[in-house]
């Protein structure tokens, strides 16, 4: 890349990070889209995605960078993410296997899934993320292959996700990530998700908190958080940083 648009790319980002005013409008715009589900309307390759544009892109440039041999992705909804994640994997030219788990799959978006021309590079597993039956196959899985990149975007609360950390972090290797979905609910309103489990305090940030405060091996990639401005995982697009 030339070295001075590559510069000067870094001085843009460095704005962003800095520009206070820009960040809380973002902030403010997130928090109004999503009065209308505003994640809920795009698709990768015909299948819904649920997630937002900037953070699909962000996930591109991630596994273009880290070439993963492995995505492990909990909470896989419609499958779009799973769709999109093989597509990266076919582009890079691999034999790379993405590891979708989900405590429900159901029936019809199991069916549309494996009759997707990417299935082949899909592996689909029932039941809960942090059930030691399923940590242990997909660590089984996951014996041999080289880079391993790790998504979280299941159950939200606090409690689940630290045990998602927990579970699937030794996964990771120097220069891959950890990639915590849903950490902008520390950002919302208190009481903002009240037909769910989770909301200020007890949510994806406050465990990505809790695990880096005795996890020195991973840091928040504030690159990424600042060039998009509008993200579901604002601290939650961890590098590893040491074997």
């Amino acid at each position: 890349m030339n070295t001075s648009f590559e510069a000067e790319r870094v001085r843009n980002i460095e704005g962003l990070i800095s520009d206070r005013e820009l960040k809380s409008l973002s902030e403010k715009w997130m928090v109004n889209a999503s009065k209308h589900n505003y994640s809920y309307n795009f698709s990768w390759l015909g299948r819904p995605i649920i997630q937002f544009p900037q953070d699909i892109i962000a996930m591109q440039e991630l596994i273009w960078k880290v070439r993963p041999d492995m995505i492990i992705e909990t909470g896989i909804a419609h499958g779009g993410s799973l769709i999109f994640y093989a597509s990266m994997m076919e582009l890079l030219g691999s034999d790379g296997l993405v590891v979708g788990i989900d405590i429900d799959i159901r029936r019809h978006n199991r069916n549309e899934i494996e009759a997707h021309p990417l299935f082949r590079r899909i592996q689909l597993i029932v039941g809960d993320s942090v059930g030691q039956d399923v940590v242990d196959q997909v660590h089984e899985e996951a014996f041999g292959r080289g880079r391993i990149l790790v998504v979280l975007d299941s159950k939200h609360t606090h409690d689940h996700v630290l045990k998602e950390l927990d579970s699937y972090s030794s996964l990771v290797t120097k220069g891959s990530y950890i990639v915590v979905f849903d950490t902008i609910i520390e950002d919302f309103p208190e009481g903002w998700f009240s037909d769910r489990p989770w909301d200020k305090g007890n949510n994806p940030k406050t465990a990505v908190d809790a695990f880096l405060a005795i996890n020195p091996r991973f840091r928040p990639d504030k690159d990424i958080e600042g060039k998009l401005l509008m993200t579901v995982a604002p601290g939650g697009y961890l590098e590893c940083i040491a074997d």
